[in-house]
């Protein structure tokens, strides 16, 4: 009997091409482990309603662990549009398999590693060891989202928030609202994660990235939890900066960072901290995260597909690399595909 049971969740598009690489990986390191395939994606969305089918949410509570490729997501109504007619007009809402996970198991911290390894020459910059870390839950992760905005929402905002004001009179059709709801507890575990990893790690120092200088209520929350914490860990030094100072700085000194931590927002955090640090070692995701594989750009589909026959031992694949190396010599290399950078990486000079 295997040591360990994992949860196969390809997923959609490139999802299954990355979860093929990665069990050529894992075979070679002889992982003592059994993988069970489960069903999760748009496909399932489409025919049954639900992209996280209950029987896949059984399985996630009978392994040790989950390998999780990529998902589809598109806008709610392009999500009922394209059901099954036999699904149509039941009043089916979509929503994420990723966060549905998250919350259901309450995988509330992502943990990124960003680190630039010696003689790699795709390094952007030398010595680059940070890691950042992102409430996984909560904020804009809440999914509690309205599109129409119902009527009795739209008054009581009318009454409760003067800033909702040039909004009131608009066609509920018109408008839709995303709320970002974050807690004191969520945010202070986070944080907390955060700084215990510090002390036994050693590292040197603990950054709270926000913007509370706009969304004053949540992140201003978010900042004050972190502030609270950091009193328990008096040896850790904190400071704070706002996520359009961050990626400034990042780009001009990462080396005065070290541990990064930040509330949920995807569009702010997420994209913002943890592709800009990827940027400065040229290595942009191909890294690791503890929550899972990051949706990947399916451009980069045909690089990916060189590297895993490469790794295969494919006949003639070393001719292709090399000419995708050539590709890499040329300057703008911020915005190359990432498949092609991983191509460069492995071929030798």
């Amino acid at each position: 009997m295997a040591k360990y049971k994992i949860a196969w969740l390809p997923g959609d598009g490139i999802g299954v091409e990355v979860l093929e690489a990665a069990k050529i990986v894992l075979d070679r390191l002889q992982l003592d482990a059994e993988y069970l395939p489960g069903d999760i994606g748009w496909e399932f969305w489409r025919r049954e309603g639900d992209a996280l089918p209950p029987r896949t949410v059984e399985l996630l509570q009978r392994v040790d662990a989950a390998m999780f490729g990529a998902i589809t997501s598109k806008p709610a109504r392009t999500a009922a549009a394209e059901l099954a007619p036999e699904l149509q007009d039941r009043g089916l809402s979509y929503r994420s398999p990723i966060v549905r996970m998250r919350q259901l198991f309450d995988l509330y911290v992502c943990l990124r590693p960003c680190k630039g390894y010696p003689g790699n020459p795709l390094n952007f910059k030398e010595g680059i060891d940070l890691v950042v870390f992102r409430e996984n839950t909560e904020d804009l992760y809440a999914g509690v989202e309205f599109a129409p905005v119902p009527p009795e929402l739209a008054r009581a905002l009318g009454q409760l928030a003067r800033p909702f004001a040039p909004f009131a009179k608009l066609p509920r059709d018109q408008y839709a609202i995303s709320c970002k709801i974050n807690t004191r507890a969520g945010s202070e575990r986070i944080v907390r994660a955060a700084f215990d990893f510090a002390r036994k790690h050693g590292r040197k120092k603990v950054t709270v990235v926000h913007k509370a200088n706009v969304v004053r209520a949540t992140d201003g929350l978010f900042l004050e939890a972190a502030k609270a914490v950091a009193k328990d860990y008096p040896e850790i030094p904190m400071d704070d900066a706002n996520i359009d100072a961050m990626t400034m700085w990042l780009l001009k000194n990462p080396h005065n960072y070290d541990v990064l931590v930040a509330p949920g927002d995807t569009t702010l955090f997420h994209r913002h901290t943890e592709d800009t640090l990827y940027i400065s070692i040229n290595d942009a995701r191909v890294q690791d995260r503890t929550w899972g594989s990051e949706e990947a750009r399916t451009g980069d589909a045909p690089a990916h597909e060189l590297v895993r026959d490469w790794l295969q031992g494919v006949p003639g694949v070393r001719e292709k690399l090399a000419t995708l190396r050539q590709v890499c010599d040329e300057p703008d290399v911020v915005r190359m595909s990432v498949g092609v950078r991983t191509a460069r990486s492995l071929l030798p000079v």
